[in-house]
C-alpha cells in the first residue's frame, strides 16, 4: 500500500502474465457468471441499465389479458452486478393496445419496484431489466423475488401460460464470495486480529490454490490498485452505496483493472497468489468502514460476512 505496511509480508512469486491470462480464464465464462451473476472477465464491459420505471397510464385501459410467454433470467443476481435480473414477456389481447404493470414482489408478497408500460401491442416481446433497486431508489434487501404482470386497469396478476411459476422467480443478493473455487478460512493464525510482529492482523485469509479466479464481493470504484512489498499485488475497491472499501491482497499478477475504474459484483479482478509477504497461496481480504481505506476508518473483522456470503454465491 502506497506509503502503509499491512504487516509482515515478503515472498513473491514468479508467475508470468501468460500463466496469469490462463489462470484467468481456467473458470469458463459460464461458471463465472452462473455463480456470481459477474462479467465472465475482468474486462468485461459494463452491462445496459437498468429499465426505466415508465409512468402509470393517467386512463387505464386493457383487453382480456393472459401471458403467452414469460421468463425471468438468470436465477441469481447480484445488485450492481454484470448480469441483472431480467423478465421478457409476450401477452394474448382482444385489444389492440394494453396498458400494463410489472412489480417486482418479494417473499412477503409487497412489490419493492414497478414497472409500467403503456399502449402494449399482443405478442410483443416486452422486456424488463431490473438494476435492483427499489421504488424508493435503495438497494433491494438479499432475497428471492417474481417478477409479476398485470393490468394497470385490473391490477390482478396475468394467468400464465406455463404452470411453472420458478420461471418468473429469481434470487438478488448484495454481494459475492470472492473465490470461485474450493477454499477455507485456515488456522487461527489466518483470523482478524490475529497478532503479528508489531501489530495485528487486519483481515481475514482464505486459502485457495494458486490461480482460482477472484471476484469483486461488492462493485464499486477501485480506489487503488498496485503493488506493495507486504500486500503484494493488491486491489483497494469502494463498494457501491456501502460505507466499505474491500481490499484483496496477494493476487498472482496486477488486477486488469486500474485505479478509478468501474468494477461489478462478481467481476473478475485477479486470481489467488502469493505474492508480497505470503507462504502460501491464499486470499488477504480486508473490509473497511467509513471513511475507509487508509481516510480514517478502521478495518472490521470480515469472517462473519465471509461465512454468509459463501452460504449462497
Amino acid at each position: 500500500m502506497p506509503g502503509k505496511s499491512a504487516g509482515p509480508w515478503s515472498k513473491q512469486i514468479g508467475f508470468t502474465v501468460a500463466a496469469f491470462l490462463v489462470a484467468l480464464l481456467l473458470v469458463p465464462a459460464g461458471v463465472a457468471s452462473a455463480s456470481t451473476g459477474g462479467a465472465p472477465t475482468a474486462a468485461g464491459s459494463p452491462p445496459p441499465p437498468g429499465s426505466q420505471s415508465g409512468s402509470p397510464s393517467t386512463s387505464p385501459s386493457t383487453g382480456s389479458l393472459r401471458l403467452l410467454f414469460a421468463k425471468a433470467t438468470p436465477r441469481k443476481s447480484f445488485y450492481y452486478g454484470y448480469r441483472y435480473p431480467k423478465l421478457h414477456f409476450e401477452i394474448a389481447s382482444n385489444q389492440a393496445q394494453n396498458d400494463i404493470r410489472i412489480d417486482v414482489v418479494d417473499v412477503a408478497g409487497e412489490s419493492v419496484r414497478t414497472f409500467f408500460r403503456n399502449d402494449v401491442a399482443p405478442k410483443t416481446k416486452v422486456r424488463i431489466r431490473w438494476d435492483g433497486t427499489t421504488n424508493a431508489n435503495r438497494p433491494a434487501p438479499n432475497g428471492h423475488y417474481v417478477f409479476q404482470v398485470s393490468s394497470q386497469a385490473a391490477g390482478a396478476a396475468l394467468a400464465s401460460a406455463s404452470p411453472n411459476a420458478t420461471e418468473l422467480s429469481f434470487a438478488l443478493f448484495g454481494y459475492a464470495f470472492p473465490i470461485l473455487g474450493v477454499h477455507d478460512f485456515g488456522s487461527a493464525g489466518a483470523r482478524f486480529g490475529a497478532p503479528r510482529s508489531g501489530h495485528t492482523h487486519q483481515g481475514q485469509d482464505i486459502m485457495a490454490r494458486c490461480g482460482l479466479t477472484e471476484v469483486a464481493a461488492r462493485g464499486g470504484k477501485v480506489q487503488y490498485a498496485g503493488y506493495e512489498a507486504n500486500a503484494g499485488n493488491y486491489i483497494v475497491i469502494d463498494g457501491r452505496g456501502t460505507g466499505f472499501d474491500f481490499m484483496y491482497a496477494h493476487l498472482a499478477q496486477p488486477s486488469p483493472l486500474k485505479t478509478g475504474a468501474r468494477v461489478r459484483t462478481g467481476q473478475p479482478i485477479g486470481v489467488v497468489g502469493q505474492t508480497g509477504d505470503a507462504t502460501a497461496c491464499h486470499l488477504h481480504f480486508e473490509i473497511w468502514g467509513a471513511p475507509g481505506w487508509y481516510e480514517g476508518g478502521s478495518p472490521v473483522d470480515p469472517l462473519p460476512y465471509l461465512k454468509k456470503w459463501d452460504r449462497y454465491s
